[in-house]
């Protein structure tokens, strides 16, 4: 079983996955870096599926939270089973969005982490698209969202949105961060755009977390077993807490706050890496 201190850094690690999954900053990045400082007793292996698999917990807090969003089933007022055309037809674009993404990772995945998991590339992608927030909300404040609701995605905003998630395949990008990047520029309103990342997450991670399952496998300790579980739960419970914020956040405020952190932080890596 695993010891007191372990715990702590499992729990350490699944709140920085709950928190940086949902706010554009990217969770990839941060969990590298993280682990540079914060080692887990584990083998690389098995380390590889953990990141994997909290990542799970996270995308229950968005299933849970946006539920009666994403759920096309349902009962008319009479009791009699309907479908929410509008969510099923939400989905089909989803699905759409996330067709460019999953073909360059089933292409370049694997080149990707052995060659750019590094902490510049990553310290570089946190300062490039923090500069990138920054100048589109200045942007943006001339400008008129052309595309105010969820509802009002079409299939083609949809696979634009999906061309932008392409860029999060390089390490401190941010999945959330790419699509959103995307959304803005192409008119999307904050809450929109927000929300529609949070259903491409869905299919999204499930996707990479399985296939990273299957080419990793599932054959583990009892030790093992615990620390899955608890950086899961952990991430869960943290997720649900961030989501909240970041809906909340967006109604009154821009992005442009989470620009000017990628940038501070990426210049303190380069800085750190450097003289390290």
């Amino acid at each position: 079983m695993p010891d007191f201190i372990e715990i702590l850094k499992v729990i350490f690690l699944g709140i920085v996955e709950g928190i940086t999954e949902w706010l554009p900053v990217s969770s990839t990045g941060h969990m590298l870096l993280v682990d540079e400082f914060i080692k887990m007793n584990v083998s690389e292996e098995f380390k590889e599926l953990f990141f994997i698999v909290i990542q799970l917990g996270a995308i229950l807090a968005v299933v849970m939270i946006f539920w009666k969003k994403m759920w096309p089933f349902g009962l008319t007022d009479e009791k009699k089973p309907m479908i929410k055309n509008d969510i099923f037809s939400m989905w089909f674009k989803v699905v759409v969005a996330c067709i460019p993404g999953a073909v360059v990772t089933i292409l370049f995945d694997d080149y990707i982490e052995a060659h750019l998991h590094t902490p510049t590339v990553i310290a570089l992608a946190l300062i490039v698209y923090g500069i990138a927030f920054i100048v589109i909300e200045n942007w943006n404040k001339t400008r008129t969202a052309k595309v105010e609701t969820l509802a009002d995605i079409t299939y083609k905003t949809a696979f634009l949105i999906g061309m932008f998630q392409v860029l999060s395949i390089i390490p401190g990008t941010s999945r959330s961060g790419a699509t959103i990047i995307g959304a803005l520029i192409i008119g999307v309103s904050r809450v929109a755009a927000a929300e529609f990342t949070f259903f491409l997450a869905v299919p999204v991670m499930l996707g990479m977390s399985l296939l990273k399952i299957l080419k990793l496998g599932l054959a583990f300790s009892s030790g093992e077993l615990v620390i899955l579980a608890v950086g899961t739960i952990t991430a869960f419970v943290v997720s649900v807490i961030v989501i909240k914020f970041l809906m909340s956040y967006i109604k009154k405020k821009d992005f442009k706050l989470f620009g000017w952190y990628r940038i501070v932080l990426g210049a303190l890596v380069l800085v750190y890496f450097a003289v390290a």
